[in-house]
């Protein structure tokens, strides 16, 4: 059974006392499936320390041809190795083969592309007087933080690192403990380019918060990226506030998808089902609520009902499931909750429960459908994370915008219809960082994601991804004698 190492300045850190190995579980099964070692406070002040000594001490900044091409065949070598990578990603979040191998192969995408954008980091320069000159630089902020959740542990890495390496920042990633393993076999193949300076590159694993709160508040650390709820999230700001350090970061979601009435009724439930139901719901910008429009809502609610209930949870690896277990069974037990403790306001259209024909052990649950119309419902305020869907109904495409944006989140959202005009409309009104017609969550290497309001700030993949991994300075120079 392989164990997830540490990587401080340039080396796997492997003297470790026993006590620091935790496990990784497989949640088909509920056994472990791999080992992590656990990085104390010291290893990660030791990291920060590196990390600010190659950005001020190397020539790593000032090389965008060598950042390029290290980024260039970190996409090689991780292709080279998709297969164990896909494997193990399979066994340790639970997903399904396909996800598994669509995610190592947006990752492998989204290298190539920062490895271009690379060697294309212009400033420009203008003559404010006869021989006056004023050039506007970027350069790279410094020591980047890049905090990894378990859900996507190979492009939710790859989509900050990519950057800020691009950039020319030294990084520490933290990794999630789940998904350690992962997390390791994806940073061997980046971190066996000999030519990458000691110090450059960090990566460490916890279990609990101590180290990664230390990271947080370090005055050493000069930007943060950070993907997942939004109560960390705020947490993290709060800690980085006396420092002012820069955050980037991408929350929580409540993903609605708006169905006008004259939708493609069969192929919205297919698109429903698969954007709810993609990594077992646990994704931000999943489909979480459905807002179909009261004229078809009856039809479509029964449509809905009927293919969710034959969506086959089971686990990743068999090509008959069509959906992976949760990320553990006390993830499941809350769903499982979530259903049984519904309020009498809610109707119960499908409830989720444990398939009898998976493993025992597993963290497996079928697909639940709620209907409601109360706003201020925690089933439609509250990222609840698995796959668990509420149902609503608008009499308007402006009732429709009402109660899309009757939440904090703003992450991603679609539109389901045949009319773009009306799309478009819709579209321009609803207050989410991404807004798809007609399918959900097609994501991109060039195209900039992120949230409005309590779904994060800052903006990841494409050019704009890189703002948050540089600064911009002024530098006047008079050339006159």
């Amino acid at each position: 059974m392989q164990t997830a190492e540490n990587y401080i300045h340039g080396q796997w850190v492997k003297d470790y006392a026993a006590q620091m190995r935790g496990d990784s579980i497989d949640p088909a099964t509920g056994e472990v499936a791999a080992h992590f070692v656990a990085a104390t406070v010291q290893e990660v002040d030791a990291a920060i320390a590196s990390a600010r000594a190659a950005f001020e001490g190397t020539s790593w900044a000032q090389q965008p041809k060598l950042r390029s091409d290290v980024l260039r065949l970190f996409a090689d070598r991780l292709e080279q190795n998709k297969a164990q990578v896909v494997q193990t990603l399979v066994q340790l979040n639970g997903k399904l083969q396909r996800e598994a191998e669509g995610e190592v192969m947006a990752g492998i995408s989204e290298l190539r592309y920062y490895a271009g954008l690379a060697r294309n980091l212009f400033g420009r320069v203008i003559e404010m007087e006869p021989q006056v000159y004023s050039h506007i630089e970027r350069e790279a902020i410094g020591v980047a933080a890049i905090i990894v959740p378990w859900n996507a542990p190979v492009t939710l890495l790859v989509r900050s690192l990519a950057p800020a390496l691009a950039a020319g920042c030294t990084v520490v990633i933290k990794a999630a403990h789940q998904t350690a393993l992962v997390h390791a076999q994806v940073m061997a193949c980046l971190v066996a380019d000999e030519r990458i300076p000691a110090g450059v590159i960090h990566s460490f694993v916890e279990q609990g918060s101590e180290a990664t709160q230390h990271l947080c508040a370090h005055p050493e650390v000069d930007v943060i990226s950070f993907t997942g709820s939004t109560h960390v999230g705020k947490q993290i700001a709060l800690s980085t506030a006396k420092n002012l350090t820069r955050l980037s970061l991408e929350l929580g979601g409540k993903a609605p998808a708006i169905v006008r009435a004259d939708a493609d009724i069969p192929a919205a439930v297919r698109g429903i089902v698969a954007g709810a139901c993609v990594m077992a719901g646990q994704m931000c910008t999943a489909i979480s609520r459905v807002l179909v429009h009261e004229s078809i809502a009856a039809d479509f609610s029964a449509q809905l009902a009927q293919a969710l209930s034959s969506v086959k949870a089971g686990p990743g690896h068999l090509p008959g499931s069509a959906m992976g277990p949760l990320i553990d069974v006390r993830n499941r037990d809350r769903i499982l909750g979530e259903v049984r403790s519904a309020s009498p306001d809610c109707r119960i259209l499908l409830a989720g429960m444990v398939p009898t024909d998976t493993p025992r052990g597993g963290a497996f649950i079928t697909p639940s459908l709620v209907a409601t119309q109360d706003l201020s419902s925690h089933y439609v305020q509250d990222e609840i994370f698995g796959p668990l869907i509420t149902l609503e109904h608008f009499e308007s495409d402006d009732d429709a915008v009402h109660r899309a944006n009757a939440t904090r989140y703003g992450l991603a959202a679609s539109v389901w219809t045949r009319d773009f005009r009306a799309a478009r409309n819709v579209a321009r009104r609803i207050k989410f960082g991404n807004v798809w017609v007609n399918t959900h969550n097609r994501l991109f290497a060039e195209i900039e994601t992120g949230g409005y309001r309590q779904s994060g700030f800052g903006r990841l993949h494409g050019v704009e991804g890189l703002n948050d991994f540089m600064e911009t300075k002024h530098v006047f120079m008079p050339c006159n004698d």
